[in-house]
């Protein structure tokens, strides 16, 4: 039971957080679209996006913060 309450505080801290950055960045995030990599095809009435360095970027920052949370 104690680890239920421990998932859901963390649970709700995230959220709390990921909440905060979207109004602290109300226009996106600034690095968001301009890494090398990411993919921009824009045409007259059509435009294709696919942050394929910016998905890498935040995977590894991902798994490394769950390594290190992980690691009791």
């Amino acid at each position: 039971m104690a680890d239920l309450g421990k998932f859901l505080l963390v649970t709700g801290i995230v959220i709390a957080i990921t909440g905060a950055l979207l109004l602290f960045f109300r226009n996106g995030v600034p690095f968001s679209g301009k890494l090398p990599g990411d993919i921009v095809i824009q045409k007259k009435n059509f435009t294709f996006y696919f942050p394929i360095a910016t998905s890498i970027l935040l995977s590894i920052i991902l798994s490394l913060i769950f390594y290190f949370f992980g690691r009791k």
